[in-house]
């Protein structure tokens, strides 16, 4: 203290100029040290993996609740609704379709409800082999790639009879487990059906089908918020942290009597992410770029939710987007390691990995190509249009037997390595928040890739 009175003594005695001259410029603010909230993550996924939300299935009342609690979160943390919205949702129409039990007689023999399922966009399929216009007949063979040529018909644009060989059944009951949900499109549906029957076509083929099928209109809501850049020279770079809320909702029940679908992986893990991630951001308060942080709606249902917010952007103007599925669980790489889906197809991953230089954390390249992950989740339709939009997850979905199934409890996740990863993403995006990194477009899809 004594010191500090005699500086200040020595300094009022010397001119002003000479003042000005010893004056320093002021330092700049030090960066605040933040850390991922792990109270944040177990709350989070914590409430919406729990029974009542009820599997926060797509137009259900479980899945509004949910939309409203990652709202609540949104105006908790501190962002701002994006321009041109009053709030945090943003809503889209889908429309739901749901085909009931098949009534079929195939030369005069009555089928099962196991041997016979459809897909309708009209109220009631009323056929019969001696209509002046009957449906057209198709055939999906033995071969196990004509087990693809089942979801071409999901969406009928005429009225087909499709007979399919049972050495198919397996993706024959997976899509009658799919149907059973309903289905759900963007558009209304046209009005025409398809029918699927498991057997070989008759060579001759006479037959009487019936059933009815029920539209519905269904409001959803993506859950959307940003915190704008700092810097207003990249006012039009932003980037995504993104993640889907919704999961099956209600299923046919278990022995054990449990019919909940919860989803704490699927993908309640990758959206308690995005809150986590603008907890973080909020804190430090010094991104450069703009950064939009949504939870999707309808991304178990064919990823209407990501599609409907990707046309409200401009895509040149997205910089990148980190979607996050799946990251309750230890990657097969270990503890302390993610991989990236699409990692060759841009030098994201890599910008990742720079910015985790001491770090014990690892970005592996997506190990599982055959499942076509990239294309999968919600990233899917802005990487299409060229932005380096990518899946950040740690499944082993290979042998991941608690996928889509009423097992996928909190209780099965590691709440510490999940803790970790979310870390690892935010210290690893530093760079692209900050601007001093870019990463690389992904060329256009122009093919019929799935």
């Amino acid at each position: 203290m004594n010191k500090i009175l005699l500086l200040g003594g020595m300094l009022a005695a010397l001119p002003a100029a000479a003042q000005k001259k010893a004056a320093k410029p002021a330092a700049k603010p030090v960066a605040k040290a933040v850390a991922v909230s792990g109270a944040t993550v177990t709350r989070v996924v914590q409430t919406l993996a729990a029974d009542d939300m009820q599997g926060r299935g797509t137009g259900q009342p479980g899945g509004q609740r949910a939309a409203d609690f990652l709202a609540g979160e949104f105006k908790r943390i501190g962002l701002k609704p994006l321009a041109g919205q009053a709030g945090f949702e943003q809503k889209l129409t889908v429309y739901q379709s749901q085909t009931g039990p098949v009534g079929a007689f195939i030369n005069g023999q009555a089928l099962g409800p196991a041997q016979v399922v459809a897909v309708s966009g009209q109220p009631a399929i009323n056929w019969s082999s001696e209509d002046a216009q009957p449906p057209t007949v198709a055939v999906i063979g033995a071969e196990p790639v004509e087990h693809r040529k089942l979801f071409g018909y999901l969406n009928p644009t005429a009225n087909t009879l499709v007979f399919v060989d049972t050495a198919q059944t397996k993706a024959f009951r997976q899509l009658q487990g799919y149907l059973g949900r309903g289905t759900t499109s963007a558009e209304p549906p046209k009005p025409f059906a398809t029918v699927f029957v498991l057997g070989a076509r008759p060579a001759t083929l006479t037959y009487r089908i019936s059933a009815n099928a029920v539209v519905v209109p269904v409001e959803l809501r993506n859950i959307v918020g940003q915190l704008p850049g700092r810097d207003p020279k990249r006012a039009k770079e932003n980037v995504v942290f993104s993640g889907h809320y919704d999961h099956l909702g209600i299923l046919k029940p278990t022995a054990a009597g449990d019919s909940i679908a919860n989803g704490a992986d699927d993908d309640a893990s990758g959206t308690t992410a995005v809150v986590a991630l603008a907890e973080y951001f909020k804190k430090r308060n010094d991104n450069a770029r703009p950064l939009i942080f949504v939870a999707f709606a309808a991304e178990e249902v064919g990823g209407f939710g990501s599609q409907f917010f990707s046309r409200q952007l401009d895509p040149a103007q997205v910089t990148a987007m980190f979607n996050i599925e799946m990251i309750g669980k230890e990657a097969k790489f270990g503890p302390n390691t993610a991989f990236i889906t699409g990692y060759e197809r841009s030098d994201f991953g890599k910008l990742l990995q720079d910015n985790l230089t001491g770090s014990k954390f690892r970005f592996e390249p997506d190990p599982y190509p055959e499942q076509n992950l990239f294309y999968r989740s919600d990233n899917a339709t802005l990487a299409r249009l060229g932005v380096p939009a990518h899946t950040i997850s740690t499944d082993q979905i290979p042998t991941d037997g608690l996928y889509h199934s009423v097992d996928d409890e909190v209780e099965t996740l590691d709440l510490t390595n999940m803790t970790a990863v979310i870390q690892a993403i935010a210290q690893s995006a530093s760079g692209i928040v900050a601007g001093r990194q870019t990463p690389s477009r992904i060329p256009p899809l122009t093919d019929d890739r799935k």
